[in-house]
């Protein structure tokens, strides 16, 4: 298995330094439908997919209602989700005021066995030209590094091999972006 990356040459209008780059995103896969899931699930424990639906359901139920209470919440195999807030910080207790959030969140926090897979998962991009035409292609090569919000940084990982089309294995210059998601206070 390989995360699918695009990395396409676009004109950037913002940043410091705009001009023509590669430009990375996911090469989205196919949406796998509920009933899909049920099915595999099914098939993987000897419980029926209207069983597996029926728990699947009242489970949603049930971390929908204590995430909305404030208690981050076990998914079972992958970690804990919770709710959350971005909001600006004051000094004065005066100054405290439900104006000072700027967007409610849903904070997910894997276990480690994900961390780990994802980590262990190497990285095939595909460069593109502006008109989407195979430029060459780089397989992994990055660090492995995990971004970890809710610890304040990232856990490193393993290395990985590059490879291009035709002996090239020079990699994609990195591309230079504004942090849109900068919190001023949580």
């Amino acid at each position: 298995m390989a995360i699918k990356v695009i990395a396409q040459l676009r004109e950037v209008k913002i940043g410091k330094n705009p001009g023509k780059k590669f430009v990375m995103r996911p090469d989205l896969y196919v949406p796998i439908t509920e009933k899909k899931v049920f099915q595999e699930a099914a098939t993987h424990s000897g419980i029926s997919a209207g069983v597996i639906k029926a728990a699947w359901d009242a489970a949603g139920e049930v971390i929908r209602t204590w995430a909305t209470e404030g208690h981050s919440i076990p998914l079972p195999g992958l970690g804990t989700m919770r709710f959350g807030v971005r909001s600006k910080a004051v000094e004065k207790l005066e100054d405290v005021k439900a104006n000072l959030i700027s967007v409610r969140r849903i904070i997910f926090t894997p276990n480690v066995d994900v961390k780990d897979e994802l980590k262990n998962t190497s990285i095939q991009i595909t460069c593109l030209d502006e008109d989407g035409n195979v430029l060459k292609r780089v397989t992994s090569g990055d660090s492995g590094e995990i971004e970890d919000n809710e610890n304040g940084g990232s856990t490193s990982g393993n290395g990985g091999s590059q490879s291009g089309n035709g002996g090239n294995n020079t990699p994609t210059p990195p591309v230079e972006e504004p942090d849109y998601d900068q919190p001023s206070g949580d």
